[in-house]
Parts: C-alpha cells; structure tokens; sequence
C-alpha cells in the first residue's frame, strides 16, 4: 500500500464536527468528535490532516480518556496521534480541537466574495473537498472507503445564511452574536461529500419533490434567476427516482450558487455546490447552449445522488465510475425532459474532444493508477467524463436499454451506502443480461485509444470488418478491442461484435460496400470509422463523420481540401451538430493558418447566413436560433464577411431580443474591435446582470486584436482584477490569439511563480491546453522545455497530451504552409 494510503486498523463510524468560521479574520476553529472501530491493536492512530493547526488530541475507550501525541506530516498530509499505551480493538473516540485559514485557493474550507451592485464585498464561507481537500478543514480518514455518519454544527454570526449535507435541525443563539445552528445526521458519506456553506445569502421557498425539500441558495436579490434550475431540478429527481428504482437519497436538497469556484459543480449531498453561470439564469436572455448548459451540469449532480452519494467507488482510480455514469445519465435526464435539444447530437459532437484526446500516444486508460492527490486530482478530465460516458452508452446500446438499467438497479441495490469497484458493476450487468460484460469491457476501460473501424472487401468477395487503433502519430502496437458495431444498410439495422482476437470480421448481412450507409449508427460507438455520410443519414451520423474525417485531416492521412469539400458539400444542412462539427475544423485551419481560408470559409458559410440572417423568426426552434448565432459568428471571425462584420457592429450598440444574436454580436466586434470597444464589453461584463452575460463579454476580451488590448486584459488576468475561477479559462482561450499567443505565452511564464499559487490547482493543466495553438517559429524552442522544467503535479498526463497536440498542429501547419 502507498505511504500515501491510510492504514486499514482504524475505522470510522461517526464524525461530530463543529466549526466556527470567522469571516472577518479569514480564519476558523473546530472540534470534531470521531468515532472509530479499531479492527486491529495499534499504537497509534493514523489520519489525514492538512494546513490545519491542532491544539488537543485525546483518545477515549473502555479504559477510560488519555491524551495523545500529535506528529503532522506535512508531505503525506496526515497525522499521526499517540496515545500513553497501545490501542485494544474495539470501539474508541477521538476528540481534536484545531484551527486553520479559509483560503482563496478554492479549495478544502475556503472564502469566496460576493460583490453587491455597490461594489461592497462580503466574504462567504465554503467547501470544495473532492478529492482531497476534506483534510484542509478537519483531521479524519480522507478516503472515499472509509464512510462514516456526519453530524455537523455550525456556529455563525447572527443573521447569516448556512446549509450542510442535512436539513437544519436547530438554531439556538450563543449570547455572543452567534448562532449554533445543528444539521441533521447524513447516511453514511466519502469525507470529500461533506459540505457547509455560511454567509449574506438567501434561498427559495422549497419545491416538494415527493417529499424532498428542493431550495436554490443564491446572492440576495437573484431568487428570480433560479426558477428554471427548480425546474429541471424537480424534473430530473423524479425521472431519477424512477429510473434507479430508489428514492431520492437524503432528506433535502440544497442548490448553493456561488461566486467563486473552482470546478463546475459538486454533488455534496443534500449541499450541492455550482458555479453561478451553471446555476442561476435568466431564459429569456440566455442562449439555447446556456440553458442546456444549467439543465446538464444540474442533472449530472443530481445523478451523483445515487450513483456515487448513496453508492461510491472505492478508490480514485474508479473515479469514472462515479463521473461517466453521471455524464451518461445526465444526457438521458436532459433528453427527457427537452426532446427538441436533441442532446444525444450534440453529445456525439462533445465526443469529440474525447477521440481528440484518445488519439494520442500519451492517451491513458478510463481507469488508471492513483497513488498520490496529485493523481487524483488529475483524474478529473475529458477521458473519465465524455470517453467513459461514451463507452458506458455502447453498453447500454449493445445490452439494450431495459436490460442495463435492470443491471444498474441491481447493483446499487446490492451496495446501499457502500463502496464498489468495476467488477461489482459488471457482475450486476452480467446477471441481468447474461452477456460476457467484464470481457467486452476490459480493452475499453483498462487501455488507452479506439479503434478506426473500415468495410472492406475480402479475397472472396465478402464485405469485411477491420479494425485498427486511431492514432495521430505512431505505429499499430497490436490493441484490439471487442467492439460492439451497429451498421445499417437499405434492409435496416445490423448488430455485430468485432473479435479483437480476429484481423477481419464477415459481415453475412452485407454483398457489397456500397450497401453501407453507416457502420456507426447514431454514433453510439466509441471508435472512428472513414464512411462518408449518406444521403438522409441521421443528424449525429452526419456530425460524427466530419468530425472522424477532420481527424483524418489532423492525422495526415487526407489533405485539408478533402475536408472542406466535404463542409462544402454539407453547406445546406441545418442541423447544429453538423455545423458545430464543420466549424471545429474550419476554426483550427484559421488558428494555424490565420487568414488563410477565409475565402472558403465564405463560401461554405454563405448558404446558412442567407438563410438564416439576422433576424430571428418567430417558427425558429431553440437549435434553429443557436445555429444562427453559431455561423454568424463563425462568418464574422473565421470567414471575415464584410456584411456580417457590418451588420455586427450596426448592432453593437442596439438591444438586441435574441440571446444567440447577441452573442454572435459580441464575438465578431470584439475580433475587430478597437480599443473603445474594448472598455465597452469590459464594462458590460461588470453591469452584466447574469452570469451568462457577463461570461459572453469576458470570453470576448480574448480575441481583440490590438496589442494594447492583450496588454490590457494580461494585466487583469494576472493582478486579479478577474476572478481567479475565471482568469485560468481566459489565459486559454488568449493562448489561441491569432496575432498575440507567442507575447500572451511570455506573461504566463514570466510570472509562473503567481499563476501557479493564486489560481485553483485543477485549473493548470486546463490553462495549459491554450499551448496547443502555439505552433509559431518565435514560441517553438521553448514551450517544451519550459514545461519540462516547471511540471505541473496536478495535471502531469494533461500537459504531456496537451503538449503532443501542439506537435499534430505543428505537422499541420507545416503541410498547409507547404500545399
């Protein structure tokens, strides 16, 4: 076991905590009472604890109470408690007392600030434990296998708001100008789901979802911007609850919008915490894309409830079993309850960044080694999300739908309030579906990469199945998976598994290639294939066949004029999948040869923005109006029209009815925006009265031309005038600046030393995919080194990726300079 790991001798039962957080000072202090099974004897106790300062430890048993010893170690983040003589097994308890700092690293016990219309700020008092920052706010066994009941007490100034995993039990005042307020019991939770949230904020009247108290928590004064989360909130726990075939777990469920944080959002039970734009929104200024965004990210969390809450993984290597099976059943929820989204469509294009990511040698399995918390942290990317919801929904394609849901009743059924691993998931898929599940799984989860499946046709004729791994750059290394294929042909639908212990799989349904109208129907499989879409194919089937071929394009296997043939010869779709598929490719081809094909992208564009225009139409759907947006954009930046450019900046200063029209507006003036335009889109960020708003006029900062304007937002970015959960995000998108990436690259590594302390850990790597774009003679000798000599822990996998990418564009760029 790694140093890393905890003993397994002490077990704990039951957590009494009390903290006093003190809003002023930034600081807090606690007690915490933990009680433990001791399954061996022992001669010390060993737990986790991090930047936390402990004044008392004691250890009481049969024997009666004794003070213990307290060794911290810092580089392990535990500490070790030593009693007068050893420990008998038995039942015990620990008491500790301690203090710590809230910090502004967004993570563990930490301040976030709110900013009033005034200007005053008021700090908040929040959590972030996943996925191992439980430590950072009290001593305890900081691993997900060791649950344990939570019994929470909070003592807060008077008047302030707070909310824990249970519902509030009591308030009583202090006499002090405090208030003790006692939480619920939990059931039995990971320490990273515990949560608490104090400070100046309000909550909604509760919506009664079959007996479950659902509240949006959010900043005074925003309660109308939280009716469509209570919505899609009351939506997705009732199709939840039907779908597991188990209420919803805990007594209430508490939506908290904060200002600052460092992830999306986080299923704390009953406490679950999200970033404000994925929360809090107004749907009649918001686009199609943001109010999907809300509706997904919500319904992911309030998947965890179940699985990952009520049934959790037992270790950070199965990680994904807890995020892709939300992310798969995030779609499924967000599919009920707006079929018009056609989420599976734009899954199949989110996808995407997945094969992207899954095409290169330094691709790792869904499943990986985890020994340090750098490595868990690291856990949390596009390949335990997007390639593992993927792949779970190939399963559920090739078991059917009905059986695999059986299996997943049956599994967490069997695991109430436990820990499990994938053998136990896969012995409840085999139970109900009597198919061989472990063997079909194990080259998908336990090896990195996919395959490119390709129709031939063998020397007797007959159409054949080959398989090969997908790779931007290197050799065939032998893998093969069990791919599970769906096909269709004039006659309809075919099934087949492809051996992976066979080179060529007969397909007895097929007589010649030209029968193949899909060899991926609705893009339900994790692999590539190079069958161009056939006429009246379906939505996702056209989507993903220019995004394999684009990846073609990367791979150097086709020329970049085979790709824009295809976009061209797509030019009247209207669908927004496709369209979000053709852009991907024409939008890198004008990163890495700016300028260069703004001519055909003219020309491909021009059908939908005649089409479509400016003015939105009362017949349009929300996909129809998204798309509007989305090649207006794209013919104002990408393409360079002149009218679209002109129409955008007439409307610059117009209110404008149409949420996607006004962001397109947004994106083509910032892209030729002087440097008045800029102070303009900086003030509407700060005036903005949604967090949609304001995030549309941040992103726009990034793409200004001017060097003064980089200069600018640099400076912010870098000083803090950005909040620190955005300015990572922002530092990315600023990396892909056409003009100023190599001068926007200089001010990240000359200031390295404050990126790195002030921005949130997990935000690093994500900065860094920005790197991908920088393919210019001038940044070429040292991004490399650079990295090399300044490693991120967090995120080391992500950056050895990023930096492979970088080299596929480099060939890229280099083809295209010279075709």
């Amino acid at each position: 076991m790694s140093s890393h790991r905890l003993p397994r001798h002490v077990l704990p039962r039951r957590y009494d905590l009390n903290l006093r957080p003190d809003l002023s000072d930034h600081v807090f202090s606690g007690t915490v009472s933990i009680e433990v099974d001791v399954v061996d004897p022992v001669d010390a106790l060993v737990l986790n604890a991090a930047e936390l300062s402990i004044h008392s430890a004691t250890w009481t048993d049969a024997g009666g109470t004794a003070g213990c010893v307290v060794d911290l170690d810092d580089d392990l983040e535990q500490v070790r408690l030593t009693p007068p003589g050893q420990v008998a097994s038995g039942g015990g308890r620990l008491d500790l007392a301690f203090t710590g700092v809230l910090n502004d690293r967004l993570c563990g016990f930490y301040r976030s600030t709110l900013l009033d219309p005034d200007g005053t700020t008021h700090a908040i008092a929040t959590t972030q434990f996943q996925a191992t920052d439980a430590r950072r706010c009290f001593p305890c066994f900081d691993e997900p296998d060791m649950k344990a009941v939570f019994g929470v007490t909070l003592d807060v100034p008077g008047g302030l708001f707070a909310t824990s995993n249970g519902a509030e039990a009591s308030r009583t005042p202090l006499g002090d100008g405090h208030d003790r307020i006692q939480f619920a019991d939990t059931i039995p939770l990971s320490t990273y789901l515990v949560a608490f949230v104090v400070g100046p904020l309000a909550a909604t009247d509760p919506v009664d979802v079959d007996g479950v108290p659902v509240r949006v928590v959010h900043p005074p004064g925003r309660a109308h911007l939280a009716e469509f989360a209570l919505d899609v909130a009351a939506h997705s726990l009732r199709w939840f609850a039907d779908w597991y075939g188990i209420p919803v777990p805990g007594g209430k469920v508490d939506l908290v919008a904060l200002p600052d944080f460092a992830f999306g959002a986080m299923e704390n039970l009953g406490c679950i915490t999200f970033r404000e734009v994925l929360l809090l929104v107004d749907p009649e200024t918001a686009t199609q894309r943001e109010l999907e965004s809300v509706a997904a990210v919500l319904s992911h969390e309030l998947a965890h409830l179940w699985f990952g809450d009520l049934v959790t993984m037992r270790w950070w290597n199965g990680i994904w079993l807890n995020e892709a099976f939300a992310t798969f059943m995030e779609l499924k929820a967000v599919e009920a309850y707006r079929p018009d989204w056609e989420v599976w469509t734009g899954f199949g294009v989110a996808r995407t960044s997945a094969l992207d990511v899954d095409s290169l040698a330094s691709t790792r399995p869904i499943e990986y080694p985890v020994v340090t918390p750098e490595d868990a942290e690291g856990m949390f990317d596009v390949l335990t999300y997007e390639k593992g919801a993927a792949v779970v929904r190939m399963l559920e394609q090739f078991l059917g739908e009905e059986v695999f849901r059986d299996g997943v009743r049956r599994y967490l059924t069997e695991h109430l309030h436990g820990n499990t691993d994938n053998e136990d998931l896969w012995d409840a898929l085999e139970a109900a579906s009597g198919q061989p599940v472990r063997d079909l799984m194990q080259a998908w989860i336990f090896r990195g990469g996919h395959p490119l499946v390709e129709a031939t046709t063998g020397d007797d004729g007959s159409v054949q199945l080959v398989q090969s791994p997908f790779r931007y750059d290197g050799e065939d290394e032998g893998v093969r998976w069990a791919v599970p294929v769906r096909l269709r042909t004039a006659t309809g639908e075919h099934r087949l598994l492809l051996d992976p212990s066979r080179d060529a799989t007969v397909v007895e349904a097929v007589a010649d290639i030209a029968d193949l109208h899909s060899l991926n129907v609705d893009a339900s499989g994790f692999y590539r294939t190079t069958l161009l879409p056939s006429p009246g194919s379906p939505a996702t089937e056209r989507a993903a066949a220019v995004a394999d071929h684009w990846a073609q394009v990367l791979a150097g296997r086709v020329g970049h004029g085979s790709f824009l043939e295809l976009a061209g010869s797509l030019a009247d779709d209207t669908d927004l999948g496709v369209w979000q598929a053709i852009l991907g490719g024409l939008t890198t081809l004008d990163v890495l040869a700016p300028g260069r094909f703004a001519g055909p992208a003219a020309e491909i564009l021009g059908p939908p923005i005649e089409r479509l225009g400016w003015e939105a139409s009362p017949a349009d759907d929300d996909r129809s109006r998204q798309l509007r947006g989305l090649v207006l954009a794209a013919g104002g930046t990408v393409a360079a029209v002149d009218h679209v450019i002109a129409g955008a900046r007439a409307l610059w200063d117009t209110p404008i009815d149409d949420p996607a029209v006004a962001t397109a507006v947004v994106v083509v003036v910032s892209a030729h925006g002087d440097a008045d335009a800029y102070a303009e889109c900086r003030e509407r960020a700060r005036r903005a009265q949604t967090a949609q708003v304001e995030q549309r006029h941040l992103r726009a900062l990034t793409r200004f031309p001017g060097s003064d304007e980089v200069a600018t937002l640099l400076d912010e970015l870098l000083d803090g005038g950005i909040r620190n959960q955005d300015a990572p995000y922002l530092l990315r998108d600023a990396l892909a600046h056409q003009w100023h990436r190599g001068f926007v690259w200089q001010a990240v590594t000359d200031r390295w030393d404050e990126v790195t302390s002030r921005f949130p850990s997990n935000s690093i790597a994500r900065m860094l995919e920005g790197v991908r774009s920088l393919v210019d003679a001038d940044t070429d000798p040292d991004v490399e080194a650079f990295l090399q000599a300044h490693p991120v822990p967090q995120g080391s996998l992500q950056v050895a990726q990023h930096l492979e990418r970088r080299r596929v564009n480099q060939r890229l760029a280099e083809r295209l300079a010279t075709s």
